[in-house]
Protein backbone atom coordinates (compact mmCIF):
# COMPACT_ATOMS: atom_id res chain seq x y z
CA UNK A 1 0.00 0.00 0.00
CA UNK A 2 1.06 3.50 -0.36
CA UNK A 3 2.25 5.88 2.61
CA UNK A 4 1.20 8.88 4.17
CA UNK A 5 3.24 11.57 2.28
CA UNK A 6 3.36 9.54 -0.90
CA UNK A 7 2.59 10.72 -4.40
CA UNK A 8 -0.91 9.41 -5.22
CA UNK A 9 -1.07 7.92 -8.65
CA UNK A 10 -3.16 9.99 -10.92
CA UNK A 11 -6.86 8.60 -12.04
CA UNK A 12 -8.79 9.44 -15.07
CA UNK A 13 -11.62 6.85 -15.44
CA UNK A 14 -15.17 7.43 -16.66
CA UNK A 15 -17.37 6.64 -13.37
CA UNK A 16 -21.02 4.99 -12.97
CA UNK A 17 -22.28 8.44 -13.60
CA UNK A 18 -20.95 8.74 -17.19
CA UNK A 19 -18.55 11.45 -16.26
CA UNK A 20 -14.98 11.47 -16.57
CA UNK A 21 -13.32 11.37 -13.05
CA UNK A 22 -9.65 13.04 -13.03
CA UNK A 23 -7.78 12.78 -9.80
CA UNK A 24 -5.86 15.36 -10.74
CA UNK A 25 -8.78 18.19 -11.53
CA UNK A 26 -10.53 18.18 -8.38
CA UNK A 27 -10.37 21.10 -6.24
CA UNK A 28 -12.29 19.92 -3.21
CA UNK A 29 -10.59 19.80 -0.08
CA UNK A 30 -9.54 16.19 -0.16
CA UNK A 31 -10.50 13.43 -2.43
CA UNK A 32 -12.08 10.30 -0.92
CA UNK A 33 -10.71 7.13 -3.05
CA UNK A 34 -12.25 4.04 -1.17
CA UNK A 35 -11.40 0.72 -3.03
CA UNK A 36 -13.22 -2.15 -2.74
CA UNK A 37 -13.43 -5.66 -3.75
CA UNK A 38 -16.26 -6.78 -5.74
CA UNK A 39 -19.86 -5.28 -5.92
CA UNK A 40 -22.85 -6.69 -4.96
CA UNK A 41 -21.30 -8.11 -1.92
CA UNK A 42 -22.63 -8.44 1.50
CA UNK A 43 -19.59 -6.10 2.76
CA UNK A 44 -18.90 -4.19 -0.04
CA UNK A 45 -22.69 -3.48 -0.41
CA UNK A 46 -22.56 -2.15 3.38
CA UNK A 47 -19.85 0.30 2.61
CA UNK A 48 -21.25 1.65 -0.38
CA UNK A 49 -24.46 2.38 1.76
CA UNK A 50 -22.65 3.96 4.48
CA UNK A 51 -20.64 6.06 2.06
CA UNK A 52 -24.14 7.18 0.33
CA UNK A 53 -25.97 7.65 3.89
CA UNK A 54 -22.96 10.08 4.73
CA UNK A 55 -22.22 11.78 0.95
CA UNK A 56 -23.50 15.09 1.85
CA UNK A 57 -21.88 15.54 5.05
CA UNK A 58 -18.28 14.81 2.78
CA UNK A 59 -19.88 17.11 0.38
CA UNK A 60 -20.78 19.95 2.80
CA UNK A 61 -17.21 19.46 4.29
CA UNK A 62 -15.57 19.62 0.99
CA UNK A 63 -14.55 16.31 0.09
CA UNK A 64 -15.21 14.92 -2.89
CA UNK A 65 -16.03 10.81 -2.81
CA UNK A 66 -15.40 8.22 -5.50
CA UNK A 67 -15.17 4.38 -5.28
CA UNK A 68 -12.66 2.17 -6.98
CA UNK A 69 -12.90 -1.71 -7.67
CA UNK A 70 -11.58 -4.31 -10.43
CA UNK A 71 -15.59 -4.89 -11.32
CA UNK A 72 -16.06 -4.14 -15.19
CA UNK A 73 -18.16 -0.53 -15.82
CA UNK A 74 -21.08 -2.37 -16.53
CA UNK A 75 -21.56 -3.73 -13.62
CA UNK A 76 -20.31 -0.76 -11.45
CA UNK A 77 -22.91 1.53 -13.35
CA UNK A 78 -25.74 -1.24 -12.00
CA UNK A 79 -24.55 -1.73 -8.60
CA UNK A 80 -24.41 2.43 -8.10
CA UNK A 81 -27.90 2.23 -9.52
CA UNK A 82 -28.71 -0.19 -7.20
CA UNK A 83 -27.25 1.56 -4.31
CA UNK A 84 -28.31 4.85 -5.46
CA UNK A 85 -25.23 6.38 -5.17
CA UNK A 86 -24.74 9.85 -5.91
CA UNK A 87 -20.95 9.70 -6.21
CA UNK A 88 -19.07 7.66 -9.20
CA UNK A 89 -17.81 4.84 -8.87
CA UNK A 90 -14.99 3.48 -11.22
CA UNK A 91 -14.92 0.29 -12.57
CA UNK A 92 -11.28 -1.03 -12.74
CA UNK A 93 -11.15 -4.34 -14.70
CA UNK A 94 -7.30 -3.93 -15.88
CA UNK A 95 -6.41 -3.25 -12.33
CA UNK A 96 -4.47 -0.60 -13.41
CA UNK A 97 -5.95 1.67 -11.04
CA UNK A 98 -5.45 -0.39 -7.90
CA UNK A 99 -2.14 -1.67 -9.11
CA UNK A 100 -1.04 2.04 -8.98
CA UNK A 101 -2.32 2.82 -5.03
CA UNK A 102 -1.20 -1.26 -4.35
CA UNK A 103 -4.75 -2.47 -2.99
CA UNK A 104 -4.55 -5.88 -4.56
CA UNK A 105 -4.52 -9.02 -2.80
CA UNK A 106 -1.53 -11.04 -4.03
CA UNK A 107 -3.16 -14.26 -5.37
CA UNK A 108 -6.85 -13.41 -5.59
CA UNK A 109 -6.32 -10.05 -7.28
CA UNK A 110 -9.39 -7.99 -6.01
CA UNK A 111 -8.73 -5.03 -3.99
CA UNK A 112 -8.81 -4.74 -0.40
CA UNK A 113 -11.02 -2.46 1.41
CA UNK A 114 -8.76 0.60 1.51
CA UNK A 115 -9.33 4.16 1.64
CA UNK A 116 -6.78 6.89 0.50
CA UNK A 117 -7.76 10.69 1.60
CA UNK A 118 -5.75 12.59 -1.06
CA UNK A 119 -4.45 16.29 -0.53
CA UNK A 120 -5.04 18.66 -3.86
CA UNK A 121 -2.00 19.51 -4.97
CA UNK A 122 -0.69 22.79 -3.81
CA UNK A 123 2.06 23.14 -6.41
CA UNK A 124 2.04 21.52 -9.50
CA UNK A 125 -0.11 18.43 -10.47
CA UNK A 126 0.52 15.85 -8.11
CA UNK A 127 -1.68 15.16 -5.28
CA UNK A 128 -0.25 13.76 -1.93
CA UNK A 129 -1.73 10.67 0.69
CA UNK A 130 -2.89 12.42 3.92
CA UNK A 131 -4.48 9.35 5.55
CA UNK A 132 -5.02 5.63 4.80
CA UNK A 133 -8.30 3.46 6.39
CA UNK A 134 -7.93 -0.20 5.98
CA UNK A 135 -10.65 -2.65 7.73
CA UNK A 136 -11.34 -5.50 5.45
CA UNK A 137 -14.45 -6.25 7.72
CA UNK A 138 -15.12 -3.43 10.21
CA UNK A 139 -17.10 -1.47 7.89
CA UNK A 140 -18.79 1.45 10.57
CA UNK A 141 -14.99 1.50 11.83
CA UNK A 142 -13.70 2.45 8.40
CA UNK A 143 -16.54 4.78 7.89
CA UNK A 144 -16.15 6.36 11.32
CA UNK A 145 -12.37 7.46 10.80
CA UNK A 146 -13.28 8.78 7.36
CA UNK A 147 -15.19 10.90 8.74
CA UNK A 148 -13.31 11.85 11.53
CA UNK A 149 -10.44 12.75 9.16
CA UNK A 150 -12.18 14.66 6.65
CA UNK A 151 -14.34 16.67 9.37
CA UNK A 152 -10.37 17.24 11.20
CA UNK A 153 -9.73 18.77 8.09
CA UNK A 154 -12.11 21.07 7.38
CA UNK A 155 -12.11 22.56 11.14
CA UNK A 156 -8.61 22.94 10.26
CA UNK A 157 -9.19 24.97 6.99
CA UNK A 158 -12.07 26.97 8.68
CA UNK A 159 -9.89 27.97 11.69
CA UNK A 160 -7.16 29.08 9.70
CA UNK A 161 -9.91 31.22 7.82
CA UNK A 162 -10.72 32.85 10.89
Amino acid sequence: MLKVGDTAPPIDAVGSDGKRFVLYGQDSLCTVIYFFPKAFTPHCTAETHEFRKHYVELELAGATLVGVSTDDSDTQCRFATKMGAPFPILGDKDRSICRAYDVLWPVIGIAHRVTYLVAPAQAGPACTVEAIFHHEFDVGAHRDEVLRSVDAKFRARQASRS
